[in-house]
């Protein structure tokens, strides 16, 4: 380490209540920003759970269609129509809605149902008790073992309930990549088992699924999906398409922008007002040193060492407390959505670095201007 940046060093510590409240100022505001931002991420992962789960290449829909729980039914000739599109590998219905359920207990629990298409259960989620084909038996359904699963009070293969006055029975536990946003347990079936059970519109059909013959074929799909009046999207699209109506349609989206500026402008003002305190009180030692012959560039060097160090060190720590808090709260509760992503602590250490810009531009600007005479006359 060159000897300016040792001394700055020493300067910057020798004081402990002050690089103290520095690092506390700068952690606290990373650490609001990473849980503020990763709270919405893990909400956008969650609200595209199903298309994640069922990971279809090529979504079809109403193009009033927001979010994949917000569900328009498609006319049943439109299935036929797609299958005529050249590059179409196959295309299946698919039906998501909503049901109440009677469990053993006389309880009634709300859940999700997702039917799958008869002939090729396309979308199906892995099992990981119970098998397959057992689906196509008589009131056959597989339950997700999620953080919603204990909701069905925790049923086991052979589990029997009621849904809108059927029977339904559990022949398999499934695990999927993602959980749901809205704290509801979800169950597969066959599609017409679905349409059969629950009541619906003249339409039945919630997306129609596409698999391609190659991606060049997605091109020319849209285009005649289009021409037919309705919307074709790809799963990552798709995926955009949900994340931009929470975002920019409803208020989530806005409070955790308000809570980010927020977390930055405290963490500024502490650090800020901190570090210009820190530059007054050692303002004699730095015109010190530039009596006996340090340069400006040295000093500002120090400065920016002084101000990089500490905003680095509070960005490690704000991050491993949110790790930390986050973690505890996933054991405790599992269906929390919290999701620390890279674009959360890239944008945490941007600011962070915008941070130290302006608190070291407040100390340089002050360094530069004193003078020898001026510290040694006092």
């Amino acid at each position: 380490m060159p000897g300016h940046w040792r001394l700055a060093y020493k300067l910057l510590t020798n004081d402990r209540g002050k690089f103290f409240a520095l690092l506390v100022g700068i952690t606290f505001a990373v650490f609001l920003m990473v849980m503020m931002t990763s709270i919405f991420a893990g909400v956008l992962k969650r609200s595209s759970a199903t298309v994640t789960n069922i990971g279809a290449t090529v979504w079809i829909m109403d193009p009033a269609v927001n979010t994949v729980a917000n569900t328009i039914p498609v006319p049943d000739y439109l299935l036929d129509a797609v299958r005529s599109i050249p590059g179409v590998r196959y295309a299946v219905p698919m039906y998501t809605g909503g049901a109440l359920v009677k469990l053993r207990s006389g309880h009634f629990q709300s859940v999700s149902v997702i039917g799958l298409d008869d002939s090729t259960l396309f979308g199906r989620p892995p099992l990981e008790a119970g098998n397959i084909q057992d689906i196509y038996g008589e009131n056959g359904f597989i339950v997700v073992r999620d953080a919603e699963y204990r909701k069905l009070e925790n049923p086991g293969i052979g589990t029997e309930f009621e849904l809108n006055d059927h029977r339904g029975v559990i022949v398999g536990i499934a695990r999927v990549a993602a959980g749901g946003l809205f704290g509801v347990p979800t169950l597969y079936t066959t599609y017409n088992r679905a349409i059969q059970y629950i009541p619906s519109t003249r339409f039945t059909i919630s997306y129609i699924l596409v698999e391609v013959k190659s991606p060049a074929a997605i091109g020319q799909i849209k285009r005649e999906v289009t021409r037919l009046g309705y919307l074709a999207l790809t799963r990552d699209e798709f995926i955009a398409r949900i994340s931009d109506f929470y975002k920019y349609q409803t208020g989530v989206g806005t409070n955790i922008l308000l809570m980010t500026v927020i977390s930055f402008i405290v963490g500024l003002s502490i650090s800020g007002q901190t570090f210009y305190t820190f530059i007054l009180e050692n303002l004699d030692k730095f015109g010190a040193l530039k009596a006996i012959g340090a340069k400006s560039r040295e000093l500002v060097v120090m400065i920016l060492f002084q101000a990089t160090f500490t905003s680095l060190t509070g960005y490690g720590l704000g991050v491993g407390l949110c790790t930390l808090l986050i973690s505890l709260a996933k054991l405790r509760l599992p269906n929390y959505a919290s999701q620390i992503t890279y674009g959360n602590l890239g944008l945490a250490l941007g600011m962070v670095v915008l941070i130290a810009a302006m608190s070291s531009y407040i100390g340089i600007r002050k360094i530069l201007r004193i003078e020898a005479f001026d510290i040694f006359r006092g």
